[in-house]
């Protein structure tokens, strides 16, 4: 029986994919496998039986990631499986900055008693008009399973479309529309756009990338929309921007207490990924990742361990192991398998940064002294038996 706990309340659509051999109703601490969306993991201990956290959802800055590769618990996340929910919040807040629709239903609830309400507001609506976004230039941060679609969907709007992303996948160049203008310069869309939306994770490297240099070349009256995170816009920068005019709305999903209440500041209160649809989608690829994982070794979709796929063991026996990325490694795990007698049939080794993953196809099953001998060996952090 393999024991799962969910951290955070998880969609039935997905915790009914696992078997009959899982316990989803186990505790933290007796846990092979953990499923969380927004829980705090940085000061939990992670226990010795503890081999994989899957995140239903993308972002992963609530889980230790380090102290996890260090401990041989291997961490998923599930990219592109809100991204639809989180494009149509984005097409939702540039329409709602250039629009006040905000403003305008306060006007109408502070107006509800109004006897003559009818007239009264063909004199308020002036107030709350506002601009179309039909032929307005839109710059795309990021141009992973969101960005991507962001950019689609204002293509479809008629929108022209700035994306810059220096990391672009083949796969998300192929379903990106040709219309989008492939950009290199991350200035040329602050300098050209009149709107800019932020998916980029939250990275060392990105932190406060919207900065005082950044409004400063862009145009007057620029929209700011970060439905991504709240760190990579420099605040107290942007509260400027907008009093200067540079920026004239900045949409984030982050409330905090910088800019709640804050003039020509729109907050809402993290809903990008808050639909059915989004919760189901991320429950059922996080359960499915994990099960893949837990059963036949397989990581797809990790953000701390490399991609390794080799699919159903057609073999006796298959052992996955956990180890550092440090030279003669490969050769010490070979060797025990031939010291003992074991036949190597097929074998897959992937590294990432500091750490490695090796899945090794068997003519036998492992034994005991095999596992034993593995475990010893300088650098090696988690073995396990599949089969």
């Amino acid at each position: 029986m393999i024991n799962v706990n969910c951290l955070n309340n998880i969609a039935s659509v997905g915790l009914d994919l696992f078997s009959s051999d899982y316990n989803t109703n186990a505790s933290f601490e007796e846990a092979q496998a953990v499923l969380v969306r927004s829980a705090k993991m940085h000061d939990m201990e992670l226990s010795d039986d503890l081999l994989a956290i899957a995140r239903a959802g993308a972002g992963v800055n609530n889980i230790p990631l380090d102290k996890c590769a260090e401990s041989g618990v291997v961490v998923f996340n599930t990219p592109g499986a809100n991204a639809n929910a989180v494009k149509e919040h984005v097409i939702m807040a540039m329409l709602i900055a250039s629009r006040d629709i905000i403003g305008a239903v306060k006007w109408v609830d502070d107006n509800k008693d109004d006897a003559d309400i009818a007239k009264s507001t063909e004199k308020a609506k002036k107030a709350f008009a506002g601009r179309e976004i039909l032929g307005k230039k839109l710059g795309v941060i990021g141009l992973g399973a969101i960005g991507q679609l962001v950019a689609n969907a204002a293509i479809s709007l008629g929108m022209e479309v700035y994306g810059y992303d220096p990391y672009l996948s083949v796969n998300a160049a192929w379903n990106l529309s040709s219309k989008v203008k492939h950009i290199v310069n991350v200035e040329d869309i602050y300098r050209e756009c009149d709107y800019i939306t932020i998916h980029v994770p939250a990275l060392d490297s990105t932190k406060g990338m919207i900065n005082k240099a950044a409004f400063d070349i862009m145009k007057k009256g620029t929209v700011i929309i970060n439905c991504a995170r709240d760190i990579l816009v420099d605040e107290p920068a942007i509260l400027d921007a907008i009093k200067s005019g540079k920026v004239s709305r900045y949409v984030t999903d982050f409330p905090n207490t910088t800019i709640v209440g804050k003039e020509g500041v729109i907050v809402l209160p993290h809903l990008g990924a808050s639909t059915e649809e989004a919760e189901d989608n991320c429950a059922i690829m996080a359960v499915k990742e994990l099960r893949n994982y837990i059963e036949n070794g397989n990581i797809i979709n990790s953000v701390n361990y490399p991609a390794c796929d080799c699919g159903i063991c057609s073999t006796a026996g298959r052992v996955a192991i956990c180890h550092k990325n440090v030279p003669d490694i490969i050769s010490k795990i070979t060797s025990v398998f031939g010291e003992t007698g074991v036949n190597i049939e097929e074998m897959a080794n992937k590294s990432r940064g500091d750490y490695a993953y090796s899945l090794i196809d068997i003519a036998s099953s492992a034994s005991e002294d095999v596992v034993s001998k593995l475990s010893s060996i300088e650098g090696v952090i988690k073995v396990r038996v599949i089969k």
